[in-house]
């Protein structure tokens, strides 16, 4: 081995940061005492340009080993901290290994990964985050992987990922629609996708993790880095706007049932101060107050993560006070998240007084941008769009309805829970606020068909489906009774030219049928069930109707377009 003068001790573990760190302090001193001189750095801080004969790694091997200015590369794992420092350090030096080397057995390791953990989270949290879930752990079982799954759904994080488990993980996989906090996962490999992504291609996404995960510097970085792969998705406007709804999601629930329930009461009981209608209706106007404001605060706090939280919010206050509604939510979310991120990113401060950056300079100049930008540019011109938009809506006629109504539950049906049923449920979710409430009928109804559909496809014709789709048609009827549209997928995935066409087609009878009975619906999920809820939504019947003929031009016109499977053939004996 080479004579030995210089070493770097590069601390490189984000579960046990404090042990390395520590560990760090004692080889330092085992060095000074051997004769060496070295330097300490973590591994998210800047390589140092000038050379040393040996890099030591506290904790894991990085996969830019090559980056690190030795020829001589040696790691010491933070289970032998207990061991003497000097004969540590020692023995680590007397095995260090050639830069070279050590790069390509951090490379094959990559490709040998046999260790997973992953979060899902989609905009709703209830379908997607589930079953891409349920996949991944059925994909790790097929390749004999080991993986923990944290979902994070509607009732919050499930299976939450341990330390350890983090830890010990090789890859983490995001299987994510919207964003979610990756401070945990600071130095890991970590791939992002969308959960649809991981539900339809489950071996592709262990694969493309395997091979193109990225080492996570900053917890921003998931978010931000480009990706090559045409199917991982870049955060970009949509997932910041989805991020933005699902939060938004509970306050109009909330605010549309209580709403609804005052009305229980009779149509004018609200309107007596003091009474339980006037009470009730008090609280769900609260919590359509605070729907802009959420839509705001987490599109902003998507983009630049929490100093985007408070500009965000105020923004949105602010747009529901200039009348400006939901576009100028939208519009004051993206202004503080991105003018937050340039702050944060252009305001360089000493170190003692870069902890007041997040807390204090970020938001306070962060909130007087957005809010002399909406107070004297944007606010008025969103609001006098608005005002337009509300207009045409509670002033179109049947056939301007009736056309918005196919559009709308058409859309739901053409990619089963993907970007473009999200947008039109985005879109409709945002139009409560205006108290226009038959696009979100059309919208939810036409949600329910593809599920619905297929299940009775299954019914009517039934030689033609194995037992398995029969039992996936079963489960998809309970899933499209609860507008989880993703009941179709196992259908859509194997014969998506018959399957997403008769969807389209049912989904665009809902609609009309919807809108030509003026059903207006005050909740934006729960499927049939909203029913049990008085005032929910008007002509409960004529809704069932409209839902029912549409399933069952799906489920009839799949049923004819169905191809009978081949029997599989039986040897003969000679």
């Amino acid at each position: 081995m080479q004579t030995v003068q210089s070493l770097l001790f590069v601390i490189n573990s984000t579960q046990q940061y404090v042990n390395a760190s520590i560990l760090a302090k004692k080889l330092t001193q085992s060095a000074n005492k051997l004769g060496y001189t070295s330097t300490t750095i973590a591994s998210k801080d800047d390589i140092p340009q000038h050379n040393v004969d040996v890099v030591v790694f506290l904790g894991d091997l990085p996969s830019n080993v090559a980056a690190y200015p030795a020829n001589l590369v040696a790691q010491i794992r933070l289970d032998d901290a207990t061991k003497n420092t000097d004969e540590l350090l020692s023995h680590a030096l007397n095995n260090a290994q050639a830069a070279s080397e050590s790069a390509s057995l951090t490379a094959s390791t990559g490709n040998q990964a046999k260790r997973f953990v992953a979060i899902t989270a989609c905009p709703t949290g209830v379908a997607h985050t589930f079953m891409a879930a349920e996949a991944l752990q059925q994909g790790a079982t097929k390749h004999d992987y080991i993986i923990d799954v944290e979902t994070q759904g509607s009732v919050g994080a499930k299976n939450i990922l341990t330390a350890e488990a983090i830890e010990a993980a090789d890859i983490v996989i995001l299987a994510t629609d919207i964003e979610v906090n990756t401070d945990r996962f600071v130095g890991k490999r970590v791939y992002r996708c969308s959960t649809g992504f991981a539900l339809k291609q489950t071996d592709k996404a262990f694969q493309q993790a395997i091979s193109e995960a990225k080492v996570l510097e900053s917890s921003k970085q998931a978010a931000t880095a480009a990706s090559g792969s045409a199917t991982k998705e870049k955060a970009g406007v949509y997932k910041h706007l989805l991020t933005g709804v699902s939060f938004m999601l509970p306050m109009v629930v909330a605010g549309g049932l209580l709403i609804a329930l005052s009305l229980c009461f009779g149509l004018n009981a609200a309107e007596q101060s003091g009474s339980l209608a006037y009470v009730l209706k008090q609280i769900g106007v609260t919590a359509f107050t605070l729907m802009v404001p959420m839509l705001s605060g987490y599109i902003a706090y998507s983009i630049a993560d929490r100093p985007g939280l408070t500009p965000g919010l105020i923004g949105g206050l602010l747009a529901t006070q200039l009348q400006a509604g939901f576009l100028g939510g939208i519009v004051s979310g993206f202004l503080a998240g991105y003018i937050a991120l340039f702050l944060a990113k252009k305001i360089k401060l000493p170190t003692s007084l870069e902890s007041l950056k997040p807390i204090l300079i970020v938001p306070l100049l962060g909130t007087l941008s957005v809010g002399l930008i909406m107070y004297y540019v944007v606010g008025s011109p969103v609001a006098q769009i608005f005002e337009m938009m509300k207009d045409f809506l509670n002033n179109m006629g049947t056939t301007n309805a009736v056309l918005m109504g196919i559009v709308l539950a058409s859309m739901m049906c053409i990619d089963l829970g993907g970007p473009i049923n999200k947008a039109a449920y985005a879109f409709t979710v945002g139009l409560l606020t205006t108290n226009t409430y038959m696009p979100m009928a059309a919208t939810m109804a036409g949600g329910m068909v593809p599920a619905l559909g297929m299940a009775l496809a299954t019914f009517f014709a039934k030689n033609k489906f194995n037992t398995g789709e029969r039992d996936a048609g079963k489960a998809a009827f309970v899933l499209g009774l609860c507008f989880i549209s993703e009941g179709a997928i196992p259908f859509a995935a194997k014969d998506p030219m018959r399957v997403i066409p008769t969807c389209i087609a049912g989904g665009a009878v809902t609609g009309a049928l919807v809108a030509l009975f003026h059903c207006e619906l005050v909740t934006p999920h729960g499927g049939v069930f909203v029913l049990l809820i008085p005032n929910a939504i008007n002509h409960a019947w004529l809704y069932l109707i409209a839902i029912a003929a549409g399933s069952l031009v799906t489920g009839l016109s799949y049923a004819l377009l169905k191809r009978r499977e081949a029997a599989p053939l039986v040897a003969q004996k000679a």
